[in-house]
This record gives C-alpha cells, structure tokens and sequence, in this order.
C-alpha cells in the first residue's frame, strides 16, 4: 500500500456520527462525520476545481479531476473514500463517455487501498457495491460500457421514455435496471433522486457526475454536502475555449443565489480539501 502523510486539518465544524473509518484510512484523512439521512437519502458532491475555478480542460485525455489535481494522492483517497460509503453513485452520459472501461467504486478510483475499502463497507452493512445510476434523457451512451456487461456492479440507467426505447434497441443488457422518468428528456432530478431512492435500501448517493447534471441538482436544492478540492493550478481559459465550471446551465446569483456553509478545511501540500453543507429545498 502507498503510504501518504497525513491530511492536515485546519477547521472541522461537522455534525452527525463518525465514520468508522478502517486505521489505513483514518490514519491519513483523520475523522469524517456525516450528518444522518433526514427524509430522504444524503446527497453528497465532490468536485476538484483549480484556484481559477475549471473544473474540466476539455482536452482529449486530460478531460477529468486527475487532470485537473494533478492526480493527486489525497484528492484520489478521498473520492474513492466517498465512493466505499456510498449506496448509489451518480453520473452523467458525458462523464460515462470520457471514462471509458470504469466502473465508480472505491477499489476501481484507488486499488491502493481496495481491502480496506471492502473493510469499510462491511462495517457499515453493505454487501454489494455501490449501485452505478447514468442519468441520460435520450439514452444516447454505449451499452457495451465494462458497467453494464460485466456484472461487476449493480447498474441503473435513468432515462426518458424514448432514451428507454432506444436502449433497448442498443442491446443494454436484461440485469440493467432502465427506470424511465418521464417523457421529458431533460430529466428532473427530483424524480431521478426518488427512483433510485426507490431502489434499494439508501442512505448517501455520491454524485460524480459533470457541470451540467450536478448543477441541475444544486439548483432542486438536493445537494446536501459539497466536497470542493481547491488545486493549486491556474488553467486558463481563452475566447473559444468551453472550460467547464463548477456551476453551468442554471444562474444562481443574484435570484437565485446559493450560500454553502463551511464545515471541514484539510490540507495536504498545497491542496486545500474544502467542504461545504448546503441548504435544503
């Protein structure tokens, strides 16, 4: 196992019960508090964004987080911790697309740590991985994706009635559970958030998804927790560049304005691990 140093902790104002942690983990993040699902499951969003505020170069190959952390130890420790808690994993068609052959669980973001991780989801009762949820409202992504074909993680696709039909034309395989969301293929993500809660036992969905779907939850004030990764690059953007930003497709200021409140500072070199709770609907 790849030894780390530990993350060093600045502020901590969390509330809720501890994580038990395995000691392979808890030695390097230190404490992590959640707080406990209230009518619904807790929705948690993580995000790596550089200090002048990309979150994605659209660049072939270097279109994810690692290109954006440098891949960085602790940035990949902490989304593949946040992947092991998780019931349900959320992803958009676009992150699906640029992560071919991957499926989201903790061992598959960090294969360092990978029997702790199965420690982790033993303790908490979790005999399966997490379920694998692709929202897409025209069901426009490969069926033959390593999620879908080879058993190795529970999977479900939310979709329109017409993204419904067309997957099944594309041959997504029978064990793929298709949940359709309505008519609509801009996907509420309400009634999304409410199909996967109806699937199975829930208690914290991890949103891994792009810009454009994490915002669409933000804005439904569905976004319990943001776990925000400040990386220590400035990416630049030019006139016909389409870097994307934390936030797209909805404007919150001034109307609409969303306010997070500081919960968790942790350092590790000169990354700063920032998270946030958010208000609720």
């Amino acid at each position: 196992m790849t030894t780390l140093a530990p993350f060093e902790s600045l502020f901590q104002a969390t509330i809720g019960e501890p994580t038990p942690l395995p000691p392979e983990i808890d030695s390097i993040y230190g404490p992590l508090t959640l707080p406990p699902p209230a009518g619904r499951p807790l929705v948690v969003s993580n995000f790596v964004t550089t200090l002048d505020g990309v979150v994605s170069l659209r660049v072939p190959g270097h279109e994810g987080g690692n290109a954006i952390s440098g891949n960085n130890r602790h940035d990949r420790l902490l989304v593949a911790t946040l992947c092991a808690l998780a019931d349900a994993i959320v992803i958009g068609s676009g992150t699906l697309g640029s992560s071919e052959g991957h499926i989201w669980t903790g061992a598959a973001q960090n294969p360092d740590f990978a029997d702790a991780f199965v420690t982790l989801r033993r303790s908490l009762g979790k005999t399966s991985p997490p379920l694998n949820v692709v929202v897409t409202g025209h069901g426009d992504i490969d069926s033959g994706e390593r999620m879908f074909q080879t058993g190795e993680v529970p999977a479900m696709v939310i979709t329109s009635t017409q993204g419904a039909a067309r997957l099944r034309r594309a041959g997504m395989p029978d064990v793929v559970e298709i949940a359709i969301a309505g008519d609509d293929p801009d996907i509420d993500p309400r009634v999304a958030l409410n199909l996967i809660a109806a699937s199975r036992p829930m208690n914290l969905i991890l949103l891994e998804a792009g810009p454009r779907l994490t915002t669409a939850f933000l804005a439904a004030r569905l976004v319990d927790e943001l776990f925000l990764t400040l990386s220590p690059q400035l990416a630049g953007r030019d006139d016909g560049s389409r870097r994307l930003s934390l936030t797209m497709g909805h404007l919150f200021a001034p109307n609409d304005a969303l306010w997070g409140n500081l919960v968790d500072i942790r350092r590790a070199g000169s990354h700063l691990f920032l998270r946030y709770s958010l208000p609720r609907e």
